[in-house]
């Protein structure tokens, strides 16, 4: 492919508080699932990237985690840093919010955008849910007088509303560039990484209250054989009262998440699937930092 003197490239930081809709709105963009979704705040962990490669311009998306106020454990505060560390490295940032609900959380985002040096789209989500519609006039208002934004959006990431416009604007934010990836290449992450995240997804989903946050998910094996691809994955979880709503009442819950997730990885690698899963203890993994490096976290 041949790329014109005047192709635009750049990184995109998708910023927000948790559960705001960051990664909906990236796989809306990118038109495929790039990201895990599910309506519990903190889902997303890591800094991954979604590259969108077009004719003109390789618009990289960086998904992640949500800012957030509770720093208490390691996992928190490292995830706290890679948002601040991809806010630091964008050229432009898209700042989510919900439109039917403004935070004290959106106020803390607010003060890290007013250090950042890249242009600040405002990004304001869920407009689906406004009625009438003239109260959303009120809530773009209210965005605008908050901070000096290059645009503010309305937007519905899950209904793919004004989308097609937000991604006709972007590129004019990106310096000229080649690209920085292969064109057929829409993410930085390995099978590995989106096959143990599937898994995540589906425990969050499944289980209740504070139990998706004591627990991570490390893919021990993933080899393909001519029958179709082997996985096992261990499911780490704090403390021994965990293990057992992990697995559920005679294995009960982890036969469910194994089913779902096998049908997702299948539908994503293009081939059968056959997944163990097992349930392991490590005590207070997410207060420790050497832990989380060992089971794939990334200090930016």
């Amino acid at each position: 492919m041949n790329f014109p003197d005047d192709y635009r490239c750049g990184l995109v930081a998708v910023i927000g508080r948790p559960n705001v809709g960051k990664s909906t709105l990236i796989n809306s963009l990118m038109g495929r699932k790039v990201s895990i979704v599910t309506a519990k705040p903190q889902t997303t962990r890591h800094r991954i990237l979604a590259v969108h490669t077009a004719e003109k311009q390789q618009i990289i998306f960086v998904d992640t985690p949500g800012l957030h106020r509770k720093s208490g454990k390691a996992m928190n505060r490292l995830m706290n840093r890679t948002a601040a560390s991809a806010l630091a490295d964008a050229d432009l940032v898209l700042f989510v919010s919900d439109v039917t609900r403004w935070t004290e959380e959106d106020d803390d985002v607010l003060e890290r955008l007013k250090a950042a040096r890249s242009p600040v789209i405002a990004l304001l989500n869920k407009v689906d849910k406004v009625h009438p519609k003239e109260k959303l006039l009120e809530g773009l208002a209210a965005v605008s007088s908050r901070f000096d934004f290059a645009e503010v959006v309305p937007i519905s990431a899950m209904k793919n509303e004004n989308l097609s416009h937000l991604m006709a604007m972007i590129p004019k934010f990106l310096p000229e560039s080649p690209p920085l990836f292969p064109e057929d290449m829409y993410t930085d992450r390995n099978e590995e990484f989106h096959v143990a995240e599937i898994i995540r997804e589906k425990l969050t989903l499944m289980l209740h209250q504070e139990m998706p946050y004591g627990l991570t998910v490390q893919i021990e094996r993933l080899v393909r054989e001519p029958r179709g691809i082997a996985i096992s994955a261990v499911i780490w979880v704090e403390r021994d009262s965990q293990k057992g709503i992990a697995i559920g009442k005679n294995g009960s819950v982890l036969k469910k998440v194994g089913r779902a997730a096998r049908l997702d990885i299948a539908e994503r690698l293009g081939q059968p699937v056959y997944l163990e899963l097992f349930v392991k203890v490590k005590s207070n993994w997410a207060d420790n930092e050497k832990d989380l490096m060992n089971l794939g976290y990334e200090a930016p």
